[in-house]
């Protein structure tokens, strides 16, 4: 274990949906380099986690977003799913949490379609970004560069496309918010 997230509170903001490998694998990610983690979520009680379209672990939720505050927080991370991020869109306080984190300059993890998420929250315009394939109209749509690559950095946002970047991704993560 290394120490060099030591002292950071990372938000992880999650719903019913959310692709559990891209929960579970980041969050160990950074535990395991010494942050304190929170999952962040629409409701209290738990949220479902899915392996694909299969139901699977449910995870207990720490704090619901509408009384989130950013400030609390050093990092975010977004995990993917079809069904989590288009949740998250849809609920103004979530949108609002995400949107502090960069109005605030700090670092934020995504993958998968998490970015649905970012697009909502205005804050993609003008960034390179990769996601799962099927996002790249609506990111581009909405201003970003899209690219087709394993695990991409712009500024405080860290991108990946699906559990195959998941290594990458991890290891990315941890490094800009130790940063």
């Amino acid at each position: 274990m290394t120490a060099a997230l030591n002292g950071k509170r990372i938000a992880f903001l999650a719903t019913d949906g959310v692709e559990e490998v891209e929960y579970v694998q980041p969050r160990e990610a950074v535990e395991n380099a010494g942050a304190t983690v929170e999952l962040v979520s629409l409701k209290p009680g738990a949220i479902q986690s899915f392996n694909h379209l299969d139901q699977s672990t449910t995870y207990d939720v720490d704090v619901t977003a509408d009384k989130a505050d950013a400030a609390g927080y050093d990092a975010l991370v977004l995990p993917g799913g079809v069904a989590n991020p288009d949740f998250l869109r849809g609920d103004r306080d979530a949108v609002r949490f995400v949107r502090a984190f960069f109005d605030a300059g700090k670092p934020v993890g995504v993958i998968c379609h998490g970015p649905w998420t970012l697009i909502e929250a205005d804050v993609v315009r003008g960034r390179r970004i990769t996601s799962w394939p099927t996002l790249r109209t609506d990111l581009t749509n909405a201003g970003a560069t899209w690219v087709d690559e394993e695990c991409v950095t712009d500024g405080n946002l860290t991108s990946s496309r699906n559990p195959d970047d998941l290594p990458a991704f991890c290891q990315k993560i941890t490094e800009t918010f130790a940063a």
